[in-house]
């Protein structure tokens, strides 16, 4: 191989190299796209669906029939889909708390830092679950609002993160975590092996939260994750194409000279 064609071997591989590249960036962004869509028509569904008692779907562990591989194995519990709203009677148990997060909000003596409530709430069955009962400031110009008793209250899922290189490290001893891990919190307050989710308390008003001067603070809807897929594949897929043009307008002047 001489000459021209020559010249264009090894700039031909690395523009087909990237546009492997490029074109499957674009393509994995596409089939983002499709699952982000499939994710948020599922979240307003839950929006606009009524709670579920959650004791209603852990009854029906006892009345699913097993089948032949789960036969004289234990039974695992029933879970709640991610996002479900669902309702849940019990007591708090206000000794047992955590936070969870960082967030800056205003509060009615200025911008403050604050985190999600963590509280454990014991069901009439015995069994414990993680609530997240809203935000709170750190440092609290007002006590909380403890109901005492049995409560019901309602709100969504939200299963467990993972902690990844970024994440900040949990202060177990002071029981501030900044990974939404069940089972890590559970351990730290003395609540071993709860549910792998979390029960999102929601307000009964759906409007945006005006300054308030009492805690916690719930959330007022589902959260509404960003979809920016689409307009990601169109960079992804116009870089190629732009790259592809930069090579054959290169390749054709060379021919020329």
């Amino acid at each position: 191989m001489t000459g021209f064609p020559r010249r264009l071997l090894w700039p031909g591989l690395m523009t087909a190299g990237m546009l492997i590249v490029l074109l499957g960036l674009g393509t994995w962004q596409v089939k983002r796209l499709f699952w982000k869509q499939a994710l948020l028509e599922r979240i307003a569904h839950a929006e606009t669906a009524a709670p579920i008692p959650l004791a209603q779907i852990q009854a029906q562990s006892a009345t699913t029939p097993s089948t032949p591989a789960q036969s004289g194995l234990l039974r695992q519990p029933l879970m709640p889909s991610p996002f479900m709203k669902v309702s849940v009677t019990g007591t708090y148990l206000a000794d047992q708390t955590a936070l969870y997060g960082a967030e800056v909000r205003d509060i009615a003596s200025g911008p403050a830092m604050g985190a999600r409530l963590i509280e454990p709430l014991r069901q009439a069955n015995g069994e414990v679950i993680l609530v997240d009962r809203g935000w709170v400031p750190v440092s609290r110009p007002a006590p909380l609002d403890q109901p005492s008793g049995t409560v019901t209250v309602s709100g969504y899922t939200r299963f467990g993160d993972t902690a990844s290189w970024f994440s900040a490290t949990d202060d177990l001893a002071a029981r501030r975590f900044f990974t939404l891990d069940p089972k890590a919190i559970g351990d730290a307050i003395g609540q071993p092996n709860l549910p792998p989710f979390v029960l999102v308390v929601l307000a009964a008003e759906t409007r945006p939260a005006a300054i308030v001067d009492h805690w916690p603070d719930p959330a007022r809807h589902l959260p509404r994750p960003p979809n920016n897929h689409l307009s990601y594949a169109i960079t992804w897929y116009g870089l190629a194409v732009a790259q592809l043009a930069i090579f054959l307008i290169w390749a054709r002047k060379g021919s020329r000279a």
